[in-house]
């Protein structure tokens, strides 16, 4: 049985913690691994580890950690079959979803590749008599982040790169449903030339995450999740003083008009719900669909779905497949279920579905539920699984109001004809990202990612210039330089005489 390691100090750790829990195939039910979490020594070592290493990367010049940053870019684009399979393996995903899983990864580090750019200050000359002021941003210290399950390596380079790059020394604390693939980006991060201590892992659960979130060391906690997580993490981080930017759970709303063009739309919709088996937070959960046209398109979304290739990720066939676990099964299973007995109609039913081989494993097809309310369950959870629920509405004025209803505030779309209806859409929305005929808009890395009301916990998005301001704080000066012979008399008011 393999023992899945930490990361300290530049090199890999056997964890001497316990107890070990298992790490499965969710596409046959077996054991691959197991993990440990990280002991109090451990724990304690590694945060010694960065605030050493941090003391000297975070006076390394720009030149010299953008070079370590383009090395660690090319090196990330060369293993990423290896970490695809590694995704796979341990979460699930089909192999073309954990390619673009790395590729949006990379997108993060090419951003962060530009820190000379984005690090740059201001400078004001002769504020006031001989008087001029500079500002500037310095890293932080010891950072975090904790992981979900459902992106091992994309989440993590939301994050690690924009820290790193700033001069901080950062802690990666993954799920242990799916740890190897942290191991692969130290391991790459070493190779790239980083120092050892900028960049660790640490395995564990619970008691790993509160003690990171309550160490004193620790100037900021990263992390994505989910919301009741998300809510605490702030809430311990905080009451330590740490800077916090948390984000949570999602109930993401695609609209759908008349005026739409319905072929891409009910495509765009299936991809969107059934992609990583729904198990994203921007995975769409629900279609608002207009009236007129409702019938019609839960037929063509009934039918495109039931074209959905479910199977073992690594089937170059694959579209979809299996859930992280047994118990989210049958968590989605139940969901759809209740919202059976609660009036939904079952358009398509994937509750059951075993591909032949794969028995032992954790799958449920595509479900797709019509006449959809907002009482129901299903509606009101996110269901974090391959379930699109169909609400039926008047127009666009009912689909914002139940949009803005909902506690959740991640991403919604609209798919329309209409600038004048997108426009309407855009501004009336509760939601921080949006997509007009685009089902999963998730922004590209040099702008950002985040949401609004209980899809984020605290004030910072993350990647993007919202990451670097989190991972940095601003310094200011103001400056007065004096000829040797002068003799200037001091004042007691508070403009000092300069202006």
């Amino acid at each position: 049985m393999t023992t899945i390691q930490h990361f300290i100090d530049g090199a890999g750790v056997a964890p001497a913690g316990q107890p070990a829990s298992a790490v499965y195939n969710p596409a046959t039910g077996e054991v691959s691994a197991e993990v440990a979490p990280a002991t109090a020594a451990e724990l304690a070592r590694a945060i010694e580890a960065g605030q050493t290493a941090f003391a000297a990367w975070s006076q390394a010049s720009l030149a010299k950690r953008t070079q370590v940053l383009f090395r660690f870019r090319q090196l990330l684009a060369a293993a990423t079959e290896e970490l695809a399979a590694t995704i796979s393996r341990e979460q699930g995903k089909v192999l073309s979803d954990a390619r673009g899983e790395v590729a949006r990864g990379l997108e993060v580090v090419e951003f962060a590749c530009g820190v000379p750019e984005l690090m740059k200050g201001d400078f004001s000359n002769q504020v006031a008599t001989g008087l001029d002021v500079i500002n500037w941003r310095e890293p932080l210290g010891v950072v975090v982040g904790i992981t979900p399950f459902n992106f091992p390596v994309m989440v993590p380079l939301w994050m690690a790169p924009i820290a790193i790059a700033t001069g901080n020394a950062f802690i990666l604390k993954p799920s242990p449903l799916d740890p190897s693939a942290s191991l692969i980006l130290a391991r790459l991060w070493s190779e790239a030339g980083l120092p050892p201590g900028v960049f660790q892992v640490l395995q564990g659960g619970p008691k790993t995450v509160n003690a990171l979130a309550t160490n004193p060391t620790v100037r900021a906690v990263s992390f994505v999740g989910s919301t009741p997580v998300a809510k605490h993490i702030h809430a311990t981080a905080t009451a330590s003083g740490k800077r916090v930017q948390a984000l949570g759970g999602a109930k993401n709303h695609a609209l759908v008009l008349r005026d739409a063009n319905a072929a891409f739309a009910a495509s765009s919709v299936v991809s969107a719900a059934f992609g990583a088996a729904g198990q994203r937070c921007m995975a769409l959960a629900v279609a608002l669909v207009e009236d007129a046209i409702a019938d019609d398109f839960v037929e063509r979304v009934a039918d495109a779905a039931r074209q959905v290739t479910v199977t073992h990720g690594a089937d170059a066939a694959a579209d979809m497949g299996p859930v992280i676990s047994a118990a989210a099964r049958d968590r989605v299973e139940a969901i759809v279920t209740e919202a059976a007995q609660a009036g939904a109609q079952v358009a398509l039913d994937g509750r059951g579905f075993r591909p032949v081989g794969l028995e032992g494993g954790f799958f449920t097809g595509p479900t797709v539920l019509d006449f959809v309310t907002p009482d129901m369950r299903v509606y009101r959870e996110e269901v974090f699984g391959p379930v699109l629920a169909i609400v039926r509405v008047g127009g666009l004025a009912e689909a914002i109001d139940l949009i803005n209803a909902n506690p959740y505030g991640n991403g919604a779309a609209i798919y329309t004809a209409s600038g004048a209806a997108a426009r309407e859409f855009k501004r009336g929305v509760n939601v921080g990202m949006i997509g007009v005929n685009v089902p999963i808009p998730v922004p590209v890395a040099y702008h950002s990612f985040g949401g609004w009301k209980d899809s984020l916990i605290g004030d910072f998005h993350v990647y993007g210039r919202e990451g670097i301001a989190f991972y940095t704080q601003a310094k200011v000066a103001t400056e007065r330089w004096l000829d040797p012979d002068e003799s200037p008399a001091a004042s007691f008011n508070f403009a000092g005489g300069s202006r």
